[in-house]
């Protein structure tokens, strides 16, 4: 996995407009980028905020990505894009009782800059990314479901494990069965899951997801929870009003 760029601080007070400083990554679309997807709020570049990814991906369909922005503290929500996808946004998930921590994989369209931007409590954005090297074509290549009727049988259907001792202790996996289609195929219109909560026994949300097509087809999410015991509950839609809701046992 490749080490994540060293990314420069910048000191910038709560509610205040960030200073452009220089990218880490020095792509020509940052300040763009900023305006749209921060809204124009205050961000600072910080290095706590942790991306990691092949720096070499040899599938642009299925690269493995690890964002940990746990070194800050109150995160609020964390925004994930790459630069150069035709959808920038891959997803959002708010750790709303659980760490700021999730793996999982994505598409992308070429070689890109790979960013994550976690909001903290004073409304500051925190950007930390890696570069990402591909032969590309990812968000426009069709999903091996689009092409099969097994999909349909088996769509959202979700295998999952939680651990609950061991140097694993914490952690949880799931796999949800869809073909996460982008819509930029002529003839395979925009078919993806867009939401997944995860509850603890008593209901309370331990993390919320918003998910964008560039999410890898089947997605794998990895999380941490922490030391709660007991089992948990994932409940989702995708963009066509399809659902499921099911229980994780420990």
């Amino acid at each position: 996995m490749a080490a994540v760029l060293a990314a420069t601080v910048l000191a910038v007070p709560a509610g205040r407009a960030a200073e452009r400083g220089a990218d880490p990554l020095g792509s020509p679309r940052w300040e763009d980028m900023a305006r749209s997807l921060l809204s124009g709020e205050a961000y600072v570049f910080d290095a706590r905020v942790k991306v990691e990814a092949p720096d070499l991906a040899e599938n642009p369909m299925l690269v493995p990505v690890t964002v940990d922005a746990t070194a800050l503290p109150d995160v609020k929500e964390v925004l994930v894009f790459a630069d150069f996808n035709p959808i920038l946004e891959i997803l959002r998930f708010h750790p709303e009782a659980t760490s700021a921590y999730l793996g999982f994989r994505v598409k992308l369209q070429q070689s890109s800059p790979l960013r994550a931007a976690a909001r903290t409590a004073d409304g500051v954005w925190h950007v930390g990314g890696t570069l990402v090297n591909t032969a590309g074509g990812g968000c426009t290549a069709p999903s091996v479901g689009s092409t099969s009727t097994e999909w349909q049988r088996r769509l959202n259907e979700v295998t999952a494990r939680a651990w609950s001792e061991g140097p694993m202790s914490g952690r949880v996996r799931l796999r949800i069965i869809h073909p996460m289609d982008t819509g930029l195929i002529a003839g395979i219109p925009a078919f993806h899951l867009e939401a997944l909560t995860l509850r603890d026994e008593a209901g309370t949300p331990l993390m919320r997801l918003e998910i964008s097509q560039p999410v890898s087809e089947n997605p794998v999410f990895t999380l941490y929870r922490g030391k709660r015991d007991g089992a948990l509950q994932a409940a989702g839609r995708d963009n066509n009003g399809n659902t499921f809701d099911v229980r994780i046992a420990p």
